[in-house]
């Protein structure tokens, strides 16, 4: 009974045993679900096994060669190296945002474009007549004393009232402040009255502009002609900023400019223009501009265009202002103010000019394609002009706003911004010193004008091309003359240059149209990676997302094992701290009892063995063999 009693927990503990190890399997097992690499050399060698990536088997099959093994690890990451070099480029003629140019050529109905005819003589207003004349006067006397030069000026009535004698009082005085002088090539010098005579070639002419505190400005020509121009365009634009509203002031006199005007073969009528006076081009005349119903094209050819005949000869007008003969003409696109001097031409007197037209349309990419702008509303410089927005428009709004801002008004020539004023030496002195100074910077684009303004993304230009011939011939020319004096009452003084005639229509019927589209879209840039891919690896998007795996479970494994790092460290014993002198002498005192030898008693407790006959079964057939026996 007792020897029963002893065995029973010795099964209960193999049982215990094994349902541990049981139970140890099955956590195993459930951990195995979440289990992750224990090392790099496993993640690689899974990796290396499995993908589907050309050549990374090689590195796991030659293991046993070292040199098998260090030849396709320097070509596996040689090939990765040329790959990732083809997807920089790649990446950087995407970002680079490449366009393509497109060449279309289009067959349609023609929008005829608006076109500006000139007189190319500034007018002389009634009400700013007086003055005019009076500024003719004080330049005869000028050209008189440096070139000796004995100007013919017009008859004119110089009885007037005390205030128009007052006016031309301040104007000879201001204008006596703004001489014009001979310049040395170095020094700027006055001329006695007496001046002996010099060589004409040592001597450059101009005029000297100062501000309040004695800062002038030398503004010289070389050539007299031109010196004379700007100095009396100068005084010309403070007696046109003078007269309220002169801009406003219409003394045109269309039937004694153009004498025919015919387009399409119909005749034109005063619906189908508008009217603005230049100071320096004098009358001019924009047609089929939007004020009424738009001129189309619907053939080529000078007999589907428009025609003018115009007059060229010149007659109480401004010669110091202008010094040729004929008409200026611009052709520019509906809703665009004309700058004639920009994009005008002459046409000469007695002459036929045939001016043939291509239209050609422009439409860039913009956002990060190109630094175009839709309308100009994100341009920062406010538009002056009542007309949709140009790269031109831009520039001169950004010099006015300029010239209202460093010299306190605006510059005649160009539109009047909200509370400014035109510059007028009568109210603004130094304005003259102002603006030359400021028109040298606009030059250097030290104001930055032709930074901030922008190409538009659509455009419309005219290529033209002129061709010229006698008219009217010589044959021809009494029959024309008579009848033009006697339906337009011409009265003819020069036949040569007197008139001209201007054709302009469309060359043909076909237009250019250059367009933008991009050259490397998103598709092209998937395409040409994937082509990259392929060609030094052969595999396909999954083996990209295998790759993309490998990068992860690298940074998993990284993160676990530092953190196994970082838990082991904390779980270190802290050191021992170091004795001090007392536990020293302590501990020497007890030395000899150390060295003392100790007995120490060992109780044993012996357990009997079981017999060997007891380690047999026991049973039925045991027993009967024994008593057999």
């Amino acid at each position: 009974g007792s020897v029963k009693a002893g065995k029973m927990p010795e099964g209960e503990k193999m049982g215990q045993c094994k349902q541990e190890e049981e139970q140890q399997q099955k956590e195993e097992e459930r951990e195995g679900l979440i289990e992750f690499y224990s090392s790099y050399q496993e993640l690689f060698q899974f990796f290396c096994s499995n993908t589907t990536i050309h050549g990374a088997i090689r590195l796991v099959c030659s293991k046993k060669n070292k040199m098998k093994t260090a030849f396709w690890s320097v070509l596996f990451f040689l090939t990765f190296g040329l790959m990732y070099w083809q997807f920089g480029i790649l990446y950087r003629e995407y970002f680079s945002y490449p366009v393509n140019l497109n060449l279309n050529l289009n067959s349609d109905r023609l929008t005829f474009p608006a076109v500006t005819l000139c007189t190319l003589n500034p007018y002389r207003y009634s009400a700013i007549r007086k003055q005019l004349d009076k500024l003719d006067q004080i330049t005869h006397q000028t050209l008189l004393d440096l070139y000796d030069y004995n100007m013919s000026l017009p008859q004119t009535d110089w009885s007037s009232s005390s205030t128009q004698r007052r006016s031309s009082r301040s104007l000879l005085h201001h204008i006596q402040r703004h001489p014009l002088r001979r310049q040395k090539r170095d020094n700027l010098v006055n001329l006695p009255e007496n001046s002996p005579s010099v060589d004409k070639n040592d001597w450059k002419i101009g005029f000297v502009l100062c501000n309040e505190n004695n800062d002038c400005f030398h503004q010289a020509y070389s050539s007299g002609v031109d010196a004379v121009r700007e100095w009396y365009s100068f005084h010309y634009i403070n007696i046109l900023a003078q007269v309220p509203d002169a801009k406003a002031l219409d003394e045109s006199d269309f039937e004694n400019f153009i004498y025919a005007c015919r387009f399409n073969e119909a005749t034109c009528d005063k619906a189908n223009y508008t009217h603005f006076h230049h100071p320096l081009y004098g009358n001019c005349y924009t047609f089929n501009d939007n004020s009424s119903s738009v001129w189309t094209s619907s053939m080529p050819g000078i007999n589907n265009g428009l025609s003018l005949v115009v007059r060229t000869e010149q007659n109480d007008f401004i010669p110091l202002l202008s010094t040729v003969t004929g008409a200026r003409v611009m052709v520019h696109d509906q809703n665009e103010p004309a700058f004639m001097d920009d994009g005008g031409f002459n046409v000469r007197p007695g002459i036929e000019t045939s001016i043939s037209m291509r239209k050609e349309m422009t439409m860039r990419l913009g956002g990060s394609y190109s630094d175009c702008t839709e309308d100009g509303s994100d341009v920062p410089v406010q538009n002056l002009y009542s007309s949709r927005y140009t790269e031109q428009v831009c520039i001169r709004s950004c010099f006015q706003l300029n010239m209202v801002e460093r010299c306190g008004c605006a510059y005649y020539f160009y539109p009047l911004p909200s509370g400014a004023e035109y510059c007028d030496y009568m109210k603004h002195k130094a304005w003259g010193y102002c603006y030359y100074k400021l028109l040298a910077e606009f030059k250097a684009d030290v104001l930055g004008c032709f930074h901030k303004c922008r190409k538009p993304c659509k455009m419309t230009e005219y290529q033209l091309s002129a061709g010229y011939s006698r008219w009217p011939s010589a044959v021809s020319e009494d029959w024309v003359f008579y009848m033009l004096s006697q339906q337009n009452k011409y009265n003819i003084t020069s036949k040569r240059n007197g008139i001209a005639k201007v054709n302009i229509f469309f060359k043909e019927w076909n237009y250019k149209t250059n367009g933008e589209s991009p050259a490397f879209t998103v598709v092209t840039l998937l395409s040409q990676l994937g082509n990259q891919w392929s060609l030094w690896f052969g595999s396909s998007v999954l083996s990209v997302m295998e790759l993309a795996e490998l990068v992860l479970d690298f940074i998993a494994i990284t993160f676990i094992l530092g953190f196994r790092w970082f838990r082991s460290r904390q779980k270190l014993p802290p050191p021992m701290p170091p004795l001090n002198s007392q536990d020293n002498a302590a501990f020497q005192d007890e030395a000899p009892a150390l060295r003392a030898p100790h007995r120490f008693t060992v109780e044993a407790v012996v357990t009997t063995l079981p017999s060997y006959n007891s380690l047999e079964p026991r049973g039925p057939s045991r027993d009967g063999e024994e008593g057999h026996e």
